[in-house]
């Protein structure tokens, strides 16, 4: 048990069954047309669960540097979404819709996810070799199996100092990543 972070295929976007995102995407439909923006639709050719991470270690030290490097809007943006999705939005987007957690949807935009998450990733060094490839837990490994460790006493920095912290930023901007590779949403689930 425990709280991952999943991306969302097509055919589970927009299906209205249990498990299914149909109420979310439709919502987040109406919300988008309404600030004159597009429907958005996940690319019929992904099917989804190439990224799934645990979210496990502590947030106190993420907290601590979200504070300190961001503005409260910004640390907000970061965040307090539920569900990221890679189409452009200035600010996130409530929903009177339930998601896993809470009784209402917050929706964020991956590239401002992105660029917040590359500032932090800045901040503290963040190495550029983190574990990249097509199977899921890959950050979770990386970080709670020693690899982060090993790198870390090779490639001392700011970012060694606190491996929680260092799992949580490299967690949101690979989630960001690849909700804008992939064209997909990216849900807590």
């Amino acid at each position: 048990m425990g709280v991952y972070l999943v991306d969302v295929g097509a055919e589970d976007w927009r299906a209205e069954d249990e498990g299914g995102y149909g109420e979310i995407a439709a919502a987040l439909d109406e919300k988008l047309t309404a600030r004159g923006l597009p429907a958005y639709e996940v690319p019929a050719a992904y099917k989804g669960l190439v990224f799934e991470e645990k979210l496990s270690p502590s947030t106190d030290g993420f907290v601590e540097l979200c504070r300190a490097q961001l503005t409260r809007d910004e640390e907000q943006m970061l965040c307090d979404w539920s569900v990221l999705v890679p189409v452009p939005l200035d600010e996130t987007v409530q929903l009177p819709v339930g998601s896993a957690y809470a009784d209402t949807t917050v929706v964020a935009g991956a590239p401002q996810v992105l660029a917040l998450a590359q500032r932090l990733a800045a901040a503290i060094g963040l190495p550029p070799m983190l574990p990249v490839s097509p199977t899921n837990l890959d950050l979770t490994r990386w970080f709670l199996d020693g690899q982060a460790a090993e790198t870390a006493a090779a490639r001392p920095g700011p970012w060694a100092e606190d491996l929680d912290t260092a799992f949580y930023v490299a967690l949101y901007l690979r989630a960001a990543q690849h909700s804008l590779r992939r064209g997909c949403p990216i849900v807590f689930g």
